[in-house]
C-alpha cells in the first residue's frame, strides 16, 4: 500500500456509511454532492485539518471524531492533489463516494494523536 489517505469525520456519520456501503460527506457539514469531492489528507496534514475543522473539539480529544484510513489502491474514483490557492499546500481530493471497503482502519482521533506522537519520538 502506498501512503494512506485519511479522512476525519464524526463517528455517527461513519456508522451510517457502513450501513449503506458508501461514505458521501466531503467535510464537516458538507456533502460530496455539495462540494464535488471528498476532502482527504496525508498523515502529516491531519493535525492542521483537525484544528481547522473542529477547533476546540479536536484539541479536547475529539471524543466523537474518528480517522478513516483509506487504502488508495481500493478506490475506484480518481484522487487529485490540489491546492486551495496557487502555490499552496496540496491536499488529496476523492472525486466520488468513498467505498466502505476502501477504509482499512478506523481510529478515534485521540488514539491517532497518541500513536503519531510515539512514532515521531522514535523517528
Amino acid at each position: 500500500m502506498t501512503e494512506p489517505l485519511l479522512h476525519l469525520t464524526e463517528a455517527p456519520l461513519w456508522e451510517a456509511a457502513r450501513r449503506t456501503g458508501t461514505y458521501e460527506m466531503s467535510t464537516r457539514g458538507r456533502t460530496l454532492r455539495e462540494e464535488g469531492f471528498i476532502h482527504l489528507s496525508l498523515p502529516r496534514q491531519l493535525p492542521g485539518v483537525a484544528r481547522m475543522l473542529y477547533g476546540e473539539a479536536a484539541g479536547a480529544g475529539g471524543r466523537d471524531l474518528v480517522v478513516l484510513v483509506v487504502d488508495p489502491a481500493r478506490l475506484t474514483d480518481p484522487v487529485r492533489f490540489e491546492a486551495l490557492k496557487p502555490g499552496g499546500e496540496e491536499f488529496p481530493h476523492l472525486y466520488g463516494p468513498l467505498p466502505v471497503e476502501a477504509v482499512v482502519e478506523v481510529r478515534p482521533l485521540e488514539n491517532w494523536r497518541h500513536q503519531r506522537r510515539e512514532e515521531d519520538a522514535t523517528s
